[in-house]
């Protein structure tokens, strides 16, 4: 079993701290790791370090959380348990579980968070959207350019996509033309509305991300005929918890740890429901969804994939089990 600052060095080699954005706030947020006597022979992945994660950690067994999301990604100052956050660290100290966040330091990895969203969409990978210029390989970056198995209409790409990813209330919105054919996506997991200057000079015809808001998606649509696919963040983010397991893994097999990697199949993302307008036009003569040629994509994305030695609970409704 090792101790807990070998795990911790590994994760630190996958996704070095010094590669988040200034504004980041990574690395190990609780846990004893310069204790000898702190090991660990079970961790659990997840998108979200909230209570019902902290509790699902617990009940696992688990000496080690890993998420994406930071607990504190602004200061604070308490932690005192009548807090939600400061449960949460309650919890875990409590119980001996350490936790440790990745996230943009992951983002721009090689493979990063956006490699594995494209895994999930069957996208094959072309080149980082944004390169990151330390990486003279050209492999690290934010958000991926890639390619669809097969040219398709964007109304079939929208349920392509809705049909892969976790099942969420959101699913997927898509904004331009169904019958526009798609060769070239461009995806970036996460919040990625900060992005339409790249995703047009990458010359994409679809851009799939998430927390696309109003004025920048309308003014990306005026800009140029670029498709528009929009999931839910918690969507577009969980691919990476099954990528990051299937990394510590291989560590873990490559020294003989005998880890247990799990990754949460709780459903974290805020919103529980959804109602389809009836009528997309305001003043109630216009078009319905359906009859603008896309269906209803709210996602009937698979239970992420049994590819590791345990899982808990099961994604399929989008509602936290």
């Amino acid at each position: 079993m090792p101790a807990l600052s070998e795990v911790i060095a590994a994760l630190d080699a996958l996704w070095p701290r010094e590669r988040a954005e200034q504004w980041d706030a990574v690395g190990t947020v609780c846990g004893d790791v310069g204790s000898p006597e702190a090991r660990v022979d079970r961790v659990l992945f997840a998108v979200d370090p909230v209570q019902e994660i902290a509790d699902e950690a617990v009940a696992l067994g688990a000496q080690l959380l890993v998420t994406h999301h930071p607990l504190y990604l602004r200061g604070t100052t308490t932690v005192a348990a009548d807090t939600f956050k400061g449960r949460v660290v309650h919890t875990l100290i409590r119980h001996g579980v350490a936790l440790h966040v990745a996230h943009t330091n992951a983002d721009t990895a090689d493979p990063g968070v956006s490699d594995a969203l494209a895994g999930a969409l069957d996208l094959r990978v072309l080149r980082p959207l944004v390169p990151d210029p330390s990486d003279s390989g050209g492999r690290r970056g934010l958000g991926r350019v890639c390619e669809p198995p097969r040219p398709m209409r964007l109304s079939e790409l929208t349920e392509w996509a809705a049909a892969r990813l976790p099942v969420t209330a959101q699913g997927i919105r898509a904004a331009g033309d169904p019958d526009r054919t798609i060769r070239t996506v461009a995806v970036c997991g996460g919040s990625g509305d900060g992005l339409f200057d790249e995703v047009r000079a990458a010359g994409a015809d679809a851009y799939l991300t998430a927390d696309l808001r109003h004025h920048p998606a309308s003014e990306a649509r005026e800009h140029s005929p670029l498709a528009l696919l929009d999931a839910a963040h918690f969507a577009t983010e969980w691919p990476w918890c099954e990528q990051a397991a299937a990394q510590l893994d291989e560590i873990s097999d490559r020294h003989g740890w005998g880890l247990r990697t799990h990754v949460s199949r709780t459903v974290t993302d805020p919103w529980t429901a959804h109602a389809a307008s009836h009528d997309a036009d305001p003043g109630g003569g216009g078009a319905t969804a359906e009859a603008a040629g896309y269906g209803s994509a709210t996602g009937r994305g698979p239970a992420p994939s049994d590819s590791h030695r345990s899982a808990v609970n099961d994604i399929t409704t989008g509602a936290p089990n």
